[in-house]
């Protein structure tokens, strides 16, 4: 994948998804702007981080704050700018390509919207090969590269541009920023040059995005085989396959909080339970754990064969749930420790997925 041109779109959006295990933001407005600036701009170049000058300066953007509320307010059109300019002023240097920040639903779109509009490549690259709600979770944490400078601005035009001692104190800023911005803003964090991308990030993110987003859409035109390719090329298993008996849902401290409970569907003995913290975290069954962060975990309606957000679940849909090995610096020990379960407040260690179900 080269150039992401019109026809892309819908097969980038469902790879998102499932890679995104929930989280990213909803990708229809993220669409909706891709396909503008592709009609005004023509087809976004994608390449890799060792196609640039190493020296030059990737800049990553992406949208922060609970999913719950993107849906219902999104961006002008103008914060994209404001955030960038911001930081390639602080640098004193100007970008040579975009990044997104992570693979989720609007996350990996919208920094390709945003580089037709600038005119600039799109590195087929991100910070975690999923989406994860933290900016100190990611493979660039484990490689000490800092986040700051960070810059966010919200849809009014606010905007802030700050330095932290340490990633984690760069979370902590930007989420208090974010909670008084209404929940939801653009922001840059991260910036690198391509030397550091293609040492440290999680590379050719883009291209895996569209691959499972095609095996989807198969799926959804019913062909032959179309869900095993799925599995295949997501290296995937069905953990569970049930249908939803009750959703709980809350937004608090800039996060979209709660649990959705299944009730299999060939035996309504069982019932799985998948923790929700923006992005799917942990699915236990009968209170016993199938699949933890930092592995993926992500739900896709059986009937339509269309991967789910989080804040698109509704009670009655029929899903598989579906686990997937995270990238393999993840499984370190440092990994664990920064993405696991008990870095997001849960007294439980980090359980492999079980492929014997």
């Amino acid at each position: 994948m080269r150039l992401v041109r019109e026809s892309d779109i819908e097969d980038l959006a469902l790879g998102a998804v499932v890679l995104g295990t929930g989280g990213g933001g909803d990708p229809l407005i993220a669409k909706i702007m891709l396909r503008q600036a592709i009609e005004r701009h023509g087809p976004v170049r994608v390449i890799s981080a060792g196609e640039i000058d190493p020296d030059g300066l990737v800049l990553p953007i992406g949208m922060i704050g609970a999913p719950t509320v993107i849906v219902e307010k999104f961006p002008s059109g103008d914060e994209a700018r404001t955030v960038l300019h911001a930081m390639e002023a602080r640098l004193g240097r100007t970008g040579v390509a975009i990044m997104p920040m992570e693979i989720g639903g609007m996350n990996s779109l919208f920094p390709l919207a945003v580089a037709a509009e600038l005119g600039l490549p799109v590195v087929d690259a991100d910070f975690m090969r999923r989406a994860f709600p933290q900016l100190e979770m990611t493979l660039l944490t484990l490689a000490e590269v800092p986040a700051s400078p960070a810059a966010l601005c919200d849809t009014k035009g606010n905007s802030v541009l700050f330095e932290a001692v340490d990633n984690r104190m760069s979370e902590r800023l930007l989420r208090a920023s974010v909670a008084e911005m209404g929940m939801i803003a653009v922001f840059s964090a991260y910036p690198m040059t391509a030397s550091q991308v293609e040492r440290h990030a999680a590379t050719g993110s883009l291209t895996l995005c569209h691959e499972i987003g095609r095996s989807l859409t198969a799926i959804q035109a019913s062909a032959p085989g179309a869900y095993e390719r799925f599995l295949a090329v997501s290296d995937a298993v069905i953990l569970f396959s049930g249908k939803v008996l009750d959703i709980e849902r809350r937004t608090t401290a800039g996060w979209a909080r709660g649990t959705v409970a299944l009730e299999h569907l060939d035996q309504p003995d069982r019932v799985m339970r998948v923790e929700i913290q923006n992005e799917n975290l942990i699915a236990l069954e009968d209170g016993e754990p199938v699949a933890t962060v930092p592995d993926l975990i992500s739900l896709i309606d059986i009937e339509t064969g269309i991967p789910m957000t989080t804040e698109a679940l509704r009670y009655g849909q029929r899903l598989h749930v579906i686990g997937m090995p995270a990238e393999h610096r993840w499984h370190t020990p440092e990994g664990i420790a920064l993405a696991g379960p008990r870095a997001f407040g849960y007294d439980l260690d980090y359980f492999p997925i079980r492929r014997d179900r």
